[in-house]
């Protein structure tokens, strides 16, 4: 418990998840971020990806990001998005239906070059996810 952090995540419709946790490694723009107790305090934006939440050695849970924002200060992370969900809850019609939607969105002709970065990752990401 000693190396514990408090960890949250929150969408507008409620608490996702909120316990002492080990450690987290997180989806952000820079690359995947690992947060351990007393880390440096950050705020960054998420990219499509899995946090993975070590609560301690033997337990763990992983949940599935489009997008959203990450604060840590105090020992205290914070995870704000409105799409974010255990992979034990995904079907594999909303993967499959996500996949489609993300490359039907890159094959159109007025793409940004943040959006195809963004949903590049997202198929990417949909690739991991074992149901």
């Amino acid at each position: 418990m000693e190396n514990n952090f408090m960890f949250e995540i929150i969408t507008p419709e409620k608490v996702i998840f909120s316990e002492n946790i080990n450690m987290v490694t997180i989806p952000s723009y820079e690359g995947d971020m690992t947060v351990l107790k007393n880390h440096i305090s950050i705020i960054s934006f998420l990219r499509p990806g899995m946090i993975n939440v070590f609560k301690n050695e033997e337990s763990s849970e992983t949940f599935f990001v489009q997008d959203g924002t990450v604060e840590f200060f105090n020992n205290n992370m914070v995870v704000l998005s409105t799409s974010v969900e255990n992979i034990k809850n995904l079907s594999k019609d909303f993967i499959n239906n996500l996949d489609k939607k993300s490359r039907d969105q890159l094959l159109e002709t007025n793409i940004t070059d943040h959006d195809r970065y963004i949903l590049n990752h997202q198929i990417e990401t949909l690739k991991e996810i074992n149901i």
